[in-house]
């Protein structure tokens, strides 16, 4: 097993909420860690947030529905690291409650190809260097939803986004057996982001209610990354759900 600090993650959308609470645990347990993400000075400055580290951060701006500027980002990391050992596809949008055919076919767009191309191009990107690397092998967790089960209403977009992301962690789980490369999905629910604040206010219910919702703080995400992204290459969480204990999923809701 490579030393902790000789190993390298890349945290997706990791200028603000899960990403950047995952990017700074993996940073300060000691992992080499990319913050990416589209705004260079917003991962910069959670980088400064983070603080003094053993391990060394680097922010790199990229669009990651764009498949040039996600080649570009991997070539920079494996040319300051030497190698990827993880890649936490975090990165991820979704859109206001609303019925399908109120949908503009312009956001549909824009939440697959953030929310599913994506993913796919930054776990194509890190299966080919994680296959080419020596030692070789690595991790890919990619961060599925609640939504990855069941969806809330007005959600077809981001739903079937996360639906197909859970197929994306099946077949790379599988193809990357030869390669020693692990793949595993967690499916969270309710952390506290300012993207989730709404929840503690009220947001639609399956019963037509608006009603608040339980949350959970934003660390025990993070918690739970770390712990799948620190297992050995010979075992796998496949899929962990990670929630607000008080949340509506489980039973009538």
């Amino acid at each position: 097993m490579t030393a902790i600090t000789e190993r390298t993650a890349i945290v997706t959308g990791a200028g603000t909420g899960i990403g950047k609470s995952v990017a700074t645990t993996l940073l300060k347990a000691g992992w080499n860690t990319v913050f990416c993400g589209r705004r260079k000075k917003v991962l910069e400055e959670a980088i400064a947030e983070a603080g003094k580290t053993e391990a060394k951060a680097l922010a790199v701006a990229c669009d990651i529905s764009k498949a040039g500027e996600v080649e570009d980002m991997f070539e920079t990391v494996v040319e300051a690291f030497g190698r990827v050992d993880l890649l936490f596809n975090n990165a991820g949008m979704g859109y206001k409650s609303t019925l399908i055919d109120e949908i503009p076919v312009e956001v549909w767009n824009d939440v697959v190809g953030v929310n599913l191309t994506g993913s796919f191009l930054c776990a194509r990107a890190a299966f080919g260097a994680m296959r080419r690397q020596k030692p070789m092998g690595g991790r890919i967790i990619n961060n599925g939803s609640v939504s990855a089960y069941a969806p809330r209403p007005g959600s077809v977009p981001y739903t079937a986004t996360k639906h197909a992301i859970t197929g994306l962690t099946k077949t790379l789980a599988l193809d990357g057996r030869p390669y020693d490369i692990a793949c595993g999905q967690i499916d969270i629910g309710n952390a506290l982001t300012e993207m989730a604040q709404p929840m503690t206010v009220g947001v639609p219910q399956a019963n037509g209610s608006i009603a608040a919702e339980a949350v959970m703080d934003v660390q025990r995400v993070a918690d739970a990354v770390l712990h799948m992204a620190s297992l050995p290459l010979d075992a796998n969480v496949l899929f962990m759900t990670v929630m607000a204990t008080k949340m509506p999923f489980v039973g009538r809701g």
